[in-house]
């Protein structure tokens, strides 16, 4: 992945619309404070997004599907016996250090997108549920190869999303990790069982 220094101005758009978004949502996310967070010059918006705000939303979510579908090779790599839990736990763990450590502030901008879907358009919609499937397939890969059955590793990918996803909305509302910890405690052993015993 590219450093912030490496990114080209579109890059650096459309990173800082998935920050601002992952910290403000999509409605209270402008045009103008996705320039001045990247340091672009406002005109440079409309040469590289001709579509608007909604084609820079759906590029910052497809992004950020991307990104999180990526980041589970590198939980794998960082686990020395890769277990479904262990892999479910590093992929919390990464919440749980950043909510710690930036107060709350910042969520998913996938899950902030989706939930202000309504009033962004259809295709932030569809752009969500393409970043969502971004997410799953890796973490779905994963599972079936550290052995789980090919017919239950999507499901357990995407109830892995889900929980991680409804945890981390409640860490910030009660600005606590408990429900991160808690996920990881409760869904750890489940997981793990939809390996066959050798």
């Amino acid at each position: 992945m590219t450093t912030e220094s490496q990114r080209g101005p579109r890059e650096r758009m459309v990173f800082s619309a998935a920050q601002l978004i992952r910290r403000d949502g999509v409605g209270a996310t402008g045009m103008r404070d996705v320039a001045a967070h990247a340091g672009a010059p406002r005109g440079s918006l409309q040469h590289y997004f001709p579509g608007g705000k909604e084609q820079l939303v759906g590029e910052a979510v497809a992004w950020a599907g991307r990104y999180a579908g990526r980041r589970v090779a590198r939980f794998l790599a960082g686990l020395d016996e890769p277990t479904p839990g262990g892999l479910f736990a590093a992929m919390v763990r990464q919440w749980t250090d950043e909510c710690e450590a930036q107060g709350f502030t910042a969520g998913c901008p996938v899950a902030a997108a989706t939930v202000d879907a309504s009033s962004a358009g259809a295709s932030t919609r569809e752009n969500a549920a393409a970043a969502f499937a971004a997410w799953r397939g890796p973490v779905a890969e994963a599972l079936a190869g550290m052995g789980v059955p090919a017919d239950r590793a999507a499901s357990l990918a995407t109830l892995m999303i889900s929980a991680l996803e409804g945890a981390l909305l409640m860490a910030r509302a009660e600005r606590d990790t408990r429900a991160l910890t808690t996920v990881v405690r409760e869904l750890g052993p489940l997981l793990d069982a939809a390996v066959p015993a050798s």
